[in-house]
């Protein structure tokens, strides 16, 4: 089993597409692990709260919910200090670092960048559906 942290953006687009993004966060929760923490889980509230999203309230705690429940949630002890151009992607490399993840998927510029941390590759989507096997 590969343990995952899939960020805000990819979360995002799973919620409001049935594109590969959907796939690849069912194919996560159903044979994999999901690794989340409060703080990726308290962004995702706020971003999916924005009008420009246009998603109901009650969707977005559905999919909250299940995503939580879904999640091995990472306690994020001391958070690490590792995008200078964008502190806000911190949490996401903190709850890989201390969740014991394999994966970050992400599509933000700043992470793929980096393209590993201590051994935990940052990667595209597109890159964790060849990975799993479901171009």
């Amino acid at each position: 089993m590969i343990r995952v942290v899939v960020d805000t953006n990819v979360l995002i687009s799973a919620l409001i597409k049935r594109g590969k993004p959907n796939r690849l966060l069912r194919k996560i929760i159903r044979e994999h692990t999901l690794i989340m923490s409060i703080e990726i889980l308290a962004e995702l509230s706020d971003v999916l709260s924005r009008d420009k999203f246009m998603v109901k309230r009650s969707q977005v705690n559905q999919f909250l919910l299940v995503i939580a429940k879904k999640s091995k949630i990472a306690a994020i002890r001391s958070p690490l200090k590792v995008v200078a151009v964008d502190p806000d992607d911190d949490a996401v490399i903190s709850t890989a670092f201390y969740g014991k993840a394999e994966y970050i998927v992400t599509g933000d510029e700043h992470l793929l960048a980096l393209k590993e941390f201590k051994n935990i590759q940052i990667i595209t989507v597109n890159q964790m559906l060849n990975i799993l096997d479901l171009t």
